[in-house]
């Protein structure tokens, strides 16, 4: 947090309110909202050769806190807007995570059309974003057309996967964990403040937002573990489930009526083992370049896929009983391997 300067518009905030009629004090309020609003949107670069400039800057900052080179954003692809999705699932089956196999992922490049492919009565989940990860991938015209705290937070997080080879679940957590924290670190070396500002409330409002998906998806879990058991039929499962997700709606502001089983367990990829990987950076003391180190000491020593099926009888490896699995013997080697560097 950039305590002078939040600290000093606090006090002259007082200040001036100790002196205004209400009128005024109504007034400054509403300036304080519009700074806001303007600091989370801040226009992105627009044209490919500031977006560049932009990337420059950010490639810098990332090799000093340990991220290879990748070869990520190196050209413009006019071509292609965005990348679309398209998943659907059962509305009686809630996944684990976007890997989950229960989820069909189908090649659709609208909305009308991704629907037209799923069954009658199933979840639809469809959307388009601005890049991908692992995949050498462009600078875009939806990337260039958004704000530059949504550029800023793409370039870094896209960057950070191809730094780990960790199961996605966690690799998903971790790349947000210092993202967010890395966008704060960069601006607060060259950006003026309206950046500065911007950049510290998006990754505030993202963990917020991240640990509130996870409580939602947690109460979703419990409901559906009793359809399961046969306490609950059907139709109480769904009349449920559409309550916890009208709350869902308004707390994480997705538009009302479009957040699904689909799309809980596409956040919950990034939100599940979230809180936890914070605590380790916390542990790490907040340091970019040892939380990159220690990842990448963990990715060197962590248990092989394959033996992690062999010890547990596992047959496939897209099983959501693998992915839990292999989460879970990644999370072993992460807690003894922080156990190590505390210790040292």
């Amino acid at each position: 947090m950039d305590t002078d300067s939040g600290g000093k518009g606090q006090v002259i905030g007082k200040f001036l309110l100790r002196r205004a009629p209400l009128a005024f004090a109504l007034v400054l309020m509403a300036g304080c909202t519009l700074l806001q609003d303007a600091a989370t949107r801040l226009p992105g670069p627009r044209l490919y050769e500031k977006g560049a400039a932009v990337i420059g800057t950010i490639r810098d900052f990332e090799r000093r806190i340990g991220f290879r080179e990748t070869d990520n954003f190196l050209d413009l692809d006019n071509e292609t807007e965005s990348f679309p999705f398209c998943g659907v699932v059962s509305r009686l089956h809630l996944p684990y995570s976007y890997e989950d196999p229960a989820i069909q992922w189908l090649e659709a490049a609208t909305e009308a059309e991704c629907r037209a492919l799923a069954p009658e009565g199933a979840d639809v989940y469809f959307g388009q974003t601005e890049a991908v990860g692992e995949a050498g991938t462009p600078v875009t015209p939806s990337m260039l057309a958004g704000t530059l705290v949504r550029f800023v937070y793409l370039v870094i997080h896209e960057d950070c996967h191809d730094q780990f080879d960790l199961p996605l679940g966690i690799e998903e957590a971790l790349c947000n964990v210092i993202t967010y924290n890395a966008m704060v670190a960069f601006a607060a070396e060259k950006s003026g403040f309206l950046e500065r500002t911007a950049m510290r409330r998006y990754a505030q409002r993202e963990s917020e937002r991240t640990r509130a998906a996870k409580a939602f998806y947690e109460e979703l879990e419990r409901l559906y573990a009793r359809h399961r058991g046969g306490e609950i039929p059907a139709e109480a499962l769904l009349a449920e489930r559409a309550r916890i997700f009208a709350r869902a709606e308004r707390a994480l502001a997705w538009e009302k009526g479009a957040l699904n089983n689909v799309a809980i367990a596409n956040d919950m990829t990034y939100s599940r083992h979230f809180p936890f990987l914070e605590e380790v950076f916390e542990a790490l003391g907040r340091d970019l370049a040892r939380t990159v180190a220690f990842f990448r000491h963990v990715d060197a020593v962590k248990p092989a896929r394959a033996a992690v099926k062999k010890k547990l009888g596992i047959q496939e490896e897209r099983s959501v009983e693998f992915i839990r699995a292999y989460e879970e013997a990644v999370l072993d080697t992460i807690r003894k391997a922080l156990a190590q560097s505390v210790r040292r």
